[in-house]
């Protein structure tokens, strides 16, 4: 029997809200299981800022910051940028919503190079917008001509990511400028994966008023759990951007957490190194093993699986033995598994579990092969 008050209510949502299914309550993931899914940097916080994020429970009963301005001073400093040109924010996924929120109307048309970041395909929608997706594959050049003068020329803005997630690959930063040189409309340029990358396109920032980064230390920093992100770019686009944030968008822990890892960066160096030479690793013993691997600048790999089986497949049996990994239905993926780059345990236990597997499908193999 249906309910008249619920269908009232229902009733009264917006075209979004009603083509919309509601979201089922998702299965809480196997604590034993280790997560190489969502590329999570592995390593606790460095002493000195675990020991601010203890102190700063000390003030829970106050508001954070409003508007962040410490947070935002210590970002300032840290890029060698004025205050006015920093927004911080609850991980970088909230900026973009706001960018979405700032720049497009119903009917608006955004591009995004792709594969990428599939949240995106939701945050156009929320807008009414059109979400365009140019096709870069694996590529580590950016189609300038395409996105300027193809199906994105009249796009309110375009979005990249570099190094590119799911791919790892990286584009250079003077792709980058030239891009962003010739063009009148806003690039913003994700690099959440920067400090494992050759380069970043900080140095831009202050040339062309129409770049906007963003960055996050979910990633680098250890703190995907805490949530501290940041957006970067000309005071103009800043200043509307924070014109627009909740009130006390963050809280006391992320604002502490993010001032002292401004003060405590060389602390994450020998994290930082041991990530890039994990992933040459097991790269390598991938490719030993029959996998293809897309040579990445980013904390994981994007690797396509032996011949014979796909990528759910894949995942399905590494999950049977306790591993997470991520796959994706975008085109020309499906046949692939993406693997975050952990401490070398973990990835010693991924090889065994890769290794069983195979065992496995060659047993098969032979046991179904006609004598």
């Amino acid at each position: 029997m249906s309910d008249a008050k619920l269908q009232s209510v229902l009733s009264c949502l917006s075209q979004l809200g009603r083509q919309l299914d509601p979201l089922p309550s998702m299965t809480a993931p196997d604590a034993n299981c280790i997560k190489l899914n969502t590329n999570e940097n592995p390593f606790a916080l460095p002493s000195p800022v675990m020991q601010s994020a203890v102190a700063a429970l000390e003030r829970q009963y106050l508001y954070p910051e409003n508007d962040n301005i410490g947070l935002r001073e210590a970002a300032a400093k840290a890029y060698d940028l004025s205050r006015d040109q920093v927004i911080a924010g609850n991980g970088s996924s909230e900026l973009l919503g706001l960018i979405y929120r700032a720049f497009l109307a119903p009917g608006d048309t955004v591009a995004m190079m792709s594969p990428g970041f599939s949240f995106n395909r939701k945050l156009a929608a929320l807008q009414d917008a059109k979400f365009l997706e140019i096709g870069c594959g694996e590529l580590q050049s950016l189609p300038i001509e395409q996105l300027l003068f193809g199906p994105a020329k009249d796009a309110k803005f375009i979005l990249l990511a570099n190094p590119n997630n799911p791919t790892g690959t990286f584009v250079p930063i003077a792709d980058i400028e030239r891009l962003v040189a010739q063009s009148d409309r806003l690039i913003v340029v994700d690099e959440a994966y920067v400090d494992f990358a050759p380069d970043s396109a900080l140095r831009l920032i202050n040339r062309y008023s129409n770049l906007l980064l963003l960055r996050t230390f979910s990633k680098s920093y250890a703190t995907a759990g805490i949530r501290v992100g940041f957006g970067l770019g000309h005071p103009e686009i800043i200043g509307r951007l924070r014109n627009i944030q909740n009130v006390f968008n963050m809280n006391v822990i992320s604002h502490a957490v993010g001032v002292s890892i401004f003060s405590h960066r060389p602390a994450y160096e020998e994290n930082h190194k041991h990530i890039r030479d994990e992933r040459e690793r097991v790269s390598a013993t991938l490719t030993q093993l029959g996998f293809s691997v897309t040579p990445s600048q980013a904390n994981f790999l994007l690797a396509r699986v032996p011949a014979g089986r796909d990528g759910i497949w894949w995942q399905t049996s590494l999950e049977r033995k306790k591993i997470l990994v991520a796959v994706f239905p975008d085109k020309g993926l499906k046949d692939c598994i993406r693997v975050s780059i952990g401490t070398k345990a973990q990835m010693d236990a991924f090889f065994e579990a890769v290794n069983d597997i195979l065992r496995a499908e060659s047993s098969r193999a032979s046991a179904v092969k006609p004598h």
